[in-house]
């Protein structure tokens, strides 16, 4: 009988193993939402890293974090690096790719709490009442993170934390100063 229970068990969890492992690798995270605000006031926001601090989601988590500015203060090479608590991790973002009022690409290389290498775009269209702005996040887990994916629903959270974050970033479009 305690074979027969030990079986099941290791049958069981052979197959939770299988199915994970079955998951694709690839994945991409994104939302839109409508900014009231022409382009080029929204990309300012995104363009330059330490306007971050005023709508990014993940900002608040630790009041107490470190973080550096490296490269130029906006555009192409501009980096940012921030190391905090348990719930921000530590890490760096880089813009990679800088096309005014279109397209922010930038390369995220997270370092804690589990390393990952990703790559995040923010893409501008106009739309009635301002800008279209979509988020957007890809790129490959392996094993662990397939997991996390899987049974933690990393996706869900992601997208509810790019959602917060739009919704953030009209605020501070609406708050700051006119150009």
């Amino acid at each position: 009988m305690i074979k027969k229970i030990l079986l099941a068990f290791v049958a069981l969890i052979a197959g939770l193993l299988g199915f994970v492992a079955l998951q694709p690798a690839d994945f991409t995270v994104s939302t839109t939402a409508t900014i009231p605000a022409p382009p080029a006031v929204v990309f300012e926001h995104i363009n330059n890293l330490k306007k971050w601090e005023a709508w990014s989601p993940w900002a608040k988590l630790d009041p107490n974090a470190t973080k550096t500015y490296d490269g130029p203060a906006a555009g192409t090479g501009a980096a940012s690096s921030w190391s905090g608590n348990d719930e921000m991790g530590a890490g760096t973002m880089t813009i990679t790719d800088s096309k005014p009022t279109e397209h922010i690409a930038m390369r995220l290389d997270f370092t804690r709490p589990m390393a990952a290498t990703n790559t995040t775009a923010f893409d501008f269209k106009p739309a009635d009442g301002g800008t279209a702005v979509t988020w957007s996040m890809s790129g490959t887990n392996g094993f662990i993170g397939k997991v996390f994916f899987l049974l933690l629903g990393v996706e869900k959270q992601l997208k509810s934390q790019f959602d917060e974050g739009l919704a953030n970033l009209a605020n501070a479009v609406k708050a700051a100063p006119a150009p």
